[in-house]
């Protein structure tokens, strides 16, 4: 996938290009202003002008404030122009019919009834919906980021601390099956070691399945209310599949397949599909993550085998 190679592309990136370095410039001139007023502050202790260094480093903060301020609306349309046009473009080849809407994502609602969570989100963002079809497949992916509160009582009043239930991509495929229930793969870690064990010997958990490929089973607790169901699902092959995807992601993978779908949840820990501010557009390396990204979700389509149409829906 090479944007840069495209003729079509060539116009487009050098119009964004111009744009990023007047931003970048205007940047510089914020965080310079900022820098030489803290500088100035520094000086004036140095040499014994403590209020005339404080005054300089207002003055400096409120100058490179208004000028990072000004150049706002102009950052927002770049950012925006390189996600619907290079962006864009990029899904195009991977299918014509993939598309992204920045300004919208997974609902909570979705999130919550991947049942890929324990936790409800108390705070929850989302964003760069992509969505389409890849061969026969209907997907939507997203970034999203959601988070629940604690509130503690301290000696000096209620405390609130916020903890992440999740940051990355949730990527949802029609799995074209209606699931008789509900089939979860999480990660195992010690804790699941220890809560699968107590499952199965003390609280008789009879939703726990124990699959043949020993990687996977070392690897996640599958859970589900249809054992049967459950192992015609996570066939050998697709097991090894998602070993394989597994290695993608900052940290273990969850799956579920509910309803008619699979949802997948991929840890990571770079926001993806941002226009750089401080690195050209021209180089050829600047898209990697993002299109990496997008070649991901792609294989995991493929992956999974979802084009396969070996079921069908009721």
């Amino acid at each position: 996938m090479q944007i840069h190679n495209q003729p079509e592309m060539v116009s487009v990136l050098n119009g964004l290009e111009t744009s990023r370095l007047y931003i970048a410039q205007q940047h510089s001139r914020a965080y310079w202003s900022m820098g030489i007023g803290a500088a100035c502050l520094l000086a004036g202790f140095l040499f014994g002008l403590p209020e005339v260094g404080f005054v300089l480093l207002i003055i400096g903060l409120i100058v490179g404030f208004i000028i990072y301020t000004l150049v706002g609306s102009k950052t927002s349309a770049y950012k925006l122009d390189f996600k619907i046009k290079v962006i864009g473009a990029a899904l195009k080849q991977l299918d014509d019919s993939l598309q992204i809407n920045p300004q919208s994502g997974i609902s909570q609602r979705d999130f919550v009834e991947s049942c890929l969570f324990s936790d409800i989100p108390d705070r929850y963002k989302t964003e760069d919906l992509v969505y389409g079809k890849i061969g026969k497949t209907q997907i939507h992916f997203a970034e999203v980021h959601a988070e629940y509160k604690t509130e503690t009582q301290t000696k000096n009043g209620r405390r609130t601390e916020w903890h992440d239930i999740f940051k990355g991509i949730i990527f949802c495929a029609d799995f074209n099956k209606n699931f008789n229930g509900l089939t979860r793969v999480r990660p195992k870690g010690f804790g699941g070691v220890f809560g699968k064990w107590i499952s199965q010997n003390v609280l008789g958990n009879k939703r726990i399945v124990e699959l043949e490929n020993v990687d996977f089973d070392r690897m996640f607790i599958t859970e589900s209310g249809d054992q049967i169901e459950a192992r015609y699902i996570l066939t050998p092959s697709l097991m090894e599949k998602l070993l394989e995807l597994n290695q993608y992601a900052n940290s273990t993978i969850s799956v579920s397949f509910i309803w008619s779908n699979v949802y997948i949840a991929f840890p990571l820990n770079h926001n993806y599909f941002e226009a750089p501010i401080f690195k050209s557009l021209l180089n050829a390396d600047v898209l990697d993550k993002d299109l990496n990204i997008l070649r991901l979700m792609r294989h995991v389509v493929e992956e999974l085998d979802l084009n396969t149409r070996i079921w069908t829906k009721e």
